[in-house]
């Protein structure tokens, strides 16, 4: 076997990177929230990510320990790894191009440089069949919620803007050039968004409530909910840097455009409130 045999990931994006490569049984441990793909379940686990527990990783005796600074706190972790003497590899993309650029690293350092140029040229061919249909589309204004206490959501140079581009919407914070941007509550209902996508990072869909949402003051007002263009949807399809971003884009497409993208349109649980509507799509 070509490169390392015992790879250890310290966030979900780097596993789900390690799955699309084709490198599973390689992989000898994982953070405890990486939950995708299934077959990652029974690994043993080192701590969530910004709590690793260093010593399990180095008992784990890896040949690649794979860590992302996607994850605002991971240098704690890389400084660790560094001090012990165990090979890292740390990523730390910010856009989808970026995303490609991790899964060759990846590659690269696993000794399977090919089975990036796969994997990638087959994501990309998803992408851009997305991106020629959409484009000539109307762009509705897109709101994205990554966290509500306090409110961030993405800025330019975060990869959900790529996405959104893509899908034929626009992000209404697009123009903050920085990953993340921290609101109050008006600013985000001033920006009077057509739709909006809550995506809380480490929250499942189902655990948020319309009411959180709807009934936060001045929103009433807001184009998505007098529309009920607001959407809950899964955060590992959003705030994960790794190809499901590709899913999630796919069923961006079908939520800001059903009738171009109707395969992709979400068919998810309805979670009617008021003048609104929510959705849990059913399958990510």
């Amino acid at each position: 076997m070509a490169g390392p045999e015992r790879i250890v990931s310290l966030c979900p994006s780097n596993t789900e990177i390690v799955a699309a490569l084709g490198l599973l049984p390689r992989l000898v441990g994982i953070d405890d929230y990486s939950d995708f793909p299934p077959e990652v379940a029974g690994l043993p686990r080192v701590g969530p990510d910004l709590q690793v527990d260093l010593e399990r990783v180095a008992a784990l005796r890896p040949d690649l320990v794979l860590a992302s600074l996607s994850v605002p706190g991971m240098e704690q972790n890389v400084q660790g790894l560094a001090e012990r003497g165990l090979p890292t590899l740390t990523l730390d993309p910010h856009s989808l191009a970026a995303v490609w650029e991790s899964m060759r690293s990846v590659a690269r350092a696993a000794g399977v440089p090919e089975a990036a140029e796969a994997a990638v040229a087959a994501l990309q061919g998803r992408v851009a069949a997305v991106a020629a249909r959409a484009a000539d589309l109307p762009r509705p204004q897109v709101y994205w919620e990554w966290w509500p206490k306090p409110v961030y959501t993405p800025g330019g140079r975060n990869w959900l803007t790529d996405l959104t581009a893509l899908a034929g919407g626009s992000n209404c914070f697009a123009g903050y050039d920085v990953d993340n941007v921290r609101l109050e509550p008006a600013a985000a209902a001033a920006a009077q968004p057509e739709v909006m996508l809550t995506v809380w990072c480490g929250v499942a869909a189902e655990k948020i409530k319309p009411a959180q949402i709807l009934e936060r003051p001045g929103w009433e007002g807001v184009p998505a909910v007098r529309s009920g263009q607001v959407y809950i949807l899964s955060e590992g399809l959003y705030c994960r840097p790794s190809p499901r971003l590709v899913d999630g884009l796919e069923l961006l497409a079908g939520i800001l455009h059903p009738e171009a993208f109707p395969e992709f349109a979400p068919a998810g649980r309805h979670l009617g409130h008021g003048g609104g509507r929510f959705w849990v799509p059913a399958a990510e």
